[in-house]
């Protein structure tokens, strides 16, 4: 969440490292910080809590300029908000920013305090800088105590670095936590986003993991984690892919439903190690404190009320705690009974949610453990007034009907559940498995997406259809819910889902050739089952629409359209299947002729109760 810019430039740098926070504030951060190298030579640093316009303020009292420096935006981690804790930090005469968690940190504090190194900030990052300065002791220069820091640190990590004995020089490095490096005419940059360098060159160089680079105004030298030389090809950053306008697209609801294999990718971003996840970017005194949670209550209305019920199965499967799901305007005018050690879940694509911002307002006056936000916007008010939050990364979503800001929340859900089932030690089999299935997601979702022409086609069997069921098990049945949500939302065609195994007790009497039967059918546990009330919907004359796992066993006959997925890892099959369902809705609309990214009677953003 956290951003890092950097520049070294003919020019005062210091408008351009300003300017490109304020393009990183979408992020979310509490206080933001720049460092230069000044025409004396001398780092100078300025650093302010709140927003960039703070420090931006603080700058006019000062003469913080020169042509190498870096500048950062950070929300807290390890240790709280406050300006001591601010980025960059500094260690003899060099400064650094770091964006990531460095999980050995207390080990190589108390082995630099014993070296008789004193810190000024509770911060994994300061960690960083005092071991450079101690590296760079015994090293025979600044690049090879850079190298011999890199492989010292264990954890996620995006490095800007600035030392005074080499004023015309940019270091940068990443593990786990994404940089690019700018270029511009005898200029270089470097940011973890490239929105932040946008205006001043759209040319960039994505470093892969392990990469780390020494920059000056004219030549830039990357090598890999073995040292190794390598460059990259310079890609030109595609300015509408990211823009508010539709590009290319018919419509922004389809748009956002191609843009979901890059959200799942920035949504993990940073969170992920090999075999754990990095719990701390929850915030202060979540990784003391996830171990302590024996229940939880997630709080959300609407498309985010079906991840939350996605997520109890998770959480209860996985991490074997005990999960309640809610309505936000329901649960706020209910007396609740909180159990003790119970987290609170509030999930909202805007952080705006009037129920949602209202539930939470109402839980902090009870006896919870804590509360977690889920959601979008950084600085949207849910966010600011939980203790924790889990920013999921899906950048604009102008389609009232939510695609991309559903599949990233099931994203940072199922991220949560592997860090309450790692924080209760669970079997690490399911902890590898789950880092494993997100690793694999962004491409899964690519392969689901070519399955359109075929989704477009069946679309127009709907054109005359005045209602539809949707039929799932297990935690499928909350994907139905959201595939039927999205019908009824811009096709306005009447949709409603059931678990598959209550059709007997009731929806069987609506089945016939006129009703359209949607079903969510992977190859799992309750396939089988699934198999059975499909049979009970064909006897009584049903039309069936199947998608099914490719290893289901399931046959296209008259009256039954099957359309093949991947197999996938169970973990991850809600997500997986809830594409195939946005697109069915959207083909629907096309089909209907209706306003599929403003649909009658809905808003965005429902900021009233």
């Amino acid at each position: 969440m956290c951003g890092i810019v950097g520049a070294i430039a003919k020019r005062n740098i210091t408008p351009i490292l300003i300017e490109g926070l304020r393009r990183l504030e979408y992020r979310g951060y509490d206080s933001a910080g720049i460092a230069v190298i000044n025409g004396s030579g001398q780092i100078t640093r300025t650093r302010a809590m709140g927003k960039v316009a703070e420090l931006e303020n603080a700058l006019n009292k000062t003469a913080n300029t020169g042509h190498l420096g870096i500048a950062h935006t950070r929300w807290a981690t390890h240790g709280r908000p406050a300006e001591r804790n601010a980025h960059p930090h500094i260690a003899d005469q060099l400064a650094l920013v770091h964006n990531g968690i460095i999980e050995n940190h207390a080990q190589l504090r108390k082995q630099l305090i014993a070296l008789g190194y004193t810190f000024t900030s509770d911060t994994d990052t300061e960690v960083i800088a005092h071991l450079l300065a101690e590296h760079h002791k015994t090293s025979e220069n600044f690049l090879s105590a850079f190298r011999t820091t890199l492989n010292t640190l264990r954890g996620a990590f995006a490095l800007g670095v600035i030392h005074e004995q080499e004023p015309d020089t940019l270091y940068c490095a990443r593990m786990g936590s994404p940089l690019v490096i700018g270029i511009g005419s005898e200029e270089h940059f470097i940011a973890s986003d490239p929105l932040a360098m946008l205006q001043t060159t759209d040319q960039f160089i994505y470093l892969d993991e392990g990469d780390h680079a020494r920059l000056t105004l004219t030549s830039r030298e990357i090598w890999n984690s073995s040292n190794q030389p390598t460059d990259y090809s310079i890609t030109r950053y595609e300015h509408a892919a990211h823009s508010l306008d539709k590009g290319d697209y018919r419509h922004y609801m389809l748009k956002e439903i191609y843009e979901q294999p890059q959200a799942i990718t920035d949504t993990l971003a940073g969170k992920l190690a090999d075999d754990h996840v990095f719990t701390s970017i929850l915030g202060p005194d979540a990784e003391q404190q996830l171990h302590q949670i024996e229940n939880i209550h997630i709080v959300a209305c609407g498309t985010s009320y079906h991840a939350g019920l996605v997520a109890r199965y998770w959480i209860e499967e996985q991490a074997g705690i005990a999960c309640q799901v809610e309505v936000a305007s329901e649960y706020r005018y209910r007396t609740v009974s909180v159990p003790a050690n119970t987290l609170l879940v509030t999930i909202s694509q805007s952080g705006e949610t009037a129920d949602t911002l209202a539930a939470l307002r109402y839980a902090k006056k009870q006896n919870y453990l804590g509360t977690l936000a889920i959601c979008n916007v950084a600085g949207s008010s849910l966010v600011r007034e939980a203790g924790w939050r889990l920013l999921t990364q899906a950048g604009p979503e102008i389609g009232v009907a939510s695609t991309k800001a559903f599949t990233t929340q099931l994203v940072a859900l199922l991220w949560l559940t592997t860090a309450l089932a790692q924080a209760k030690q669970r079997a690490p089999e399911i902890i590898n498995a789950n880092i494993r299935a997100l690793r694999n997601l962004p491409g899964l979702v690519e392969q689901v997406l070519q399955l359109e022409p075929g989704i477009e086609q069946l679309a127009q069997s709907f054109a005359s259809k005045h209602h539809a069921l949707f039929l799932g098990r297990g935690p499928h049945y909350p994907v139905a819910m959201e595939g039927a949500l999205k019908l009824k939302e811009i096709s306005y065609i009447h949709a409603e889902a059931y678990a598959a195994g209550e059709l007997k007790h009731g929806p069987l009497a609506l089945v016939d050739e006129d009703m359209p039967v949607v079903s969510v059918a992977p190859s799992d546990s309750l396939l089988e089952k699934l198999k059975s009330n499909l049979e009970e919907v064909r006897a009584r004359g049903g039309q069936l629409i199947n998608f099914a796992c490719e290893r289901a066993g399931l046959e296209t006959s008259e009256g039954v359209t099957h359309i093949d997925m991947p197999w996938v890892y169970d973990s991850v099959s809600p997500i997986v299947y809830t594409l195939p369902l946005q697109l069915l809705s959207y083909h629907v609309a096309l089909v209907k002729g209706t306003d599929v990214d403003k649909p009658r009677n809905l808003a965005k953003s429902v900021t009233v109760e």
